[in-house]
């Protein structure tokens, strides 16, 4: 009887063993164009995709494919597909998904850049978005329509750190035969598996935490396996009709469960080349290694870092899952395992010209527009990240003028606090 590995085994295990050809213990690095064939027979049985193998980087390469079956392991998928960025991977979930006409329904409180795609970007396609408050649940039941092609959320929501309830939306989204993406890249599969709680694509930007060294940017799809696409194959026929980019072929006719995985690989990464190259996956998979250990640091430190923010006279308020006054922290609780995550936002009680000082007098933590990394990191969203969207569409998102976003790293918690003590109290007295 096989033995499940857990998710310390799995983040440095899964999808690798030693190098059969070298006897080489860590995942090698395939640096490589393309592949030569046995012969003309399993050339053109991969290229009809009756054959497994490589034929060139841009569709599979084996370092991106370790790097692909660790993350389909970790979150409990049955495939996954690496991408450029994390927007890469929105773009090709939309690009398989979606057409001209038809649209999607998102949470009022993703991520900016995500907002600015759907707004612009998916429109300029014809595919047209609806913003629902993410905790009115009414709201979701109500914007799905027949066109509606996806349902979007965030596991921790950037930067508001909302965590809706996952599995009643689900159950919204499949009532009305419509696929659920959730984007995990806030709390990785270290702290939650949204998958287990029916979402059927997990959505990364493996820049962030999974990552974790702010030297590689990269995204990632992560396929359940679990939407039945022949039962809505009208509404999917990149997935479920004969795909005349491909031969005819109907990917889950000759791929089953993995059908979305394959579609995105066969279809989306070989016309929209949005692949991630050999080097950057090999770089995320030594740091993915470490993915557990980091992320209980990460939750440890930023713990305490909101529990001292709160009883600083200068500021008005802190947003973290883990305090037990946050508005979803019942969710949190049911939804995250190990910790509450290692971002926090927090309101400068001057506003947000003292806001936007916090950041520029921080000495050890950077302003800086990423997060996850190992170090510190702090920025001012309403002059920055969100700043292409109207006040009002800020405040729906989750964005107010005195926030300041922190993304706290692993360094000793103490110095954290100290630095920005240190920071509020030069921006207070300069405000």
């Amino acid at each position: 009887m096989g033995h499940d590995h857990g998710l310390h085994t799995n983040s440095v295990h899964a999808g690798q063993r030693v190098d059969p050809a070298t006897g080489a213990r860590a995942p090698p690095l395939y640096q490589t164009t393309s592949y030569a064939f046995e012969d003309s027979a399993d050339a053109a049985g991969q290229f009809a995709l009756e054959r497994d193998g490589y034929i060139y980087s841009r569709l599979m390469n084996p370092t991106v494919e370790t790097l692909q079956d660790r993350l389909a392991a970790l979150e409990g998928g049955v495939g996954a597909v690496a991408t450029a960025s994390g927007m890469a991977a929105l773009d090709l979930a939309t690009f398989l998904l979606a057409r001209a006409g038809d649209s999607v329904v998102a949470a009022s409180d993703l991520y900016g850049g995500t907002v600015t795609y759907l707004t612009h970007s998916a429109q300029r396609r014809g595919v047209d978005t609806t913003f629902v408050d993410v905790l009115d649940y009414d709201a979701y039941a109500d914007a799905i329509d027949a066109d509606t092609a996806y349902v979007l959320v965030e596991t921790v929501g950037n930067p508001s750190l909302i965590t809706p309830d996952l599995e009643r939306i689900a159950d919204i989204a499949h009532d009305n035969g419509v696929p659920l993406l959730v984007d995990n890249t806030f709390a990785t599969p270290a702290l939650a598996t949204p998958i287990d709680h029916g979402a059927d694509i997990v959505w990364h930007s493996t820049t962030k935490w999974i990552h974790g060294a702010g030297t590689t940017v990269g995204g990632a799809l992560v396929d359940a396996g679990s939407f039945d696409w022949d039962a809505h194959a009208a509404d999917y026929p990149e997935i479920a009709q004969e795909n005349p980019a491909y031969h005819g072929v109907t990917f889950t006719d000759r791929f089953g469960d993995a059908a979305f995985t394959y579609a995105a690989i066969a279809r989306g990464l070989r016309d929209l080349g949005n692949q991630q190259s050999p080097f950057d996956a090999w770089q995320t998979l030594q740091k993915l290694e470490t993915l557990p250990l980091r992320m209980q640091q990460h939750c440890r430190n930023a713990q305490l870092v909101a529990e001292h923010l709160r009883d600083h006279p200068n500021v008005s308020w802190v947003n973290y899952p883990g305090l037990a006054d946050h508005d979803t922290h019942d969710n949190a609780t049911t939804y995250l395992d190990s910790g509450y995550g290692g971002m926090l936002t927090f309101g400068v009680e001057d506003g947000y010209d003292a806001a936007q000082a916090v950041t520029e007098e921080t000495t050890l933590a950077s302003l800086l527009a990423n997060v996850g990394d190992a170090k510190t990191l702090v920025i001012h969203p309403a002059s920055t990240t969100h700043q292409q969207l109207t006040p009002e569409a800020q405040r729906a998102g989750g964005v107010r003028p005195e926030m300041v976003r922190v993304s706290v790293g692993i360094e000793d918690p103490a110095d954290i606090v100290a630095d920005l003590e240190t920071a509020i109290e030069a921006a207070v007295g300069s405000a």
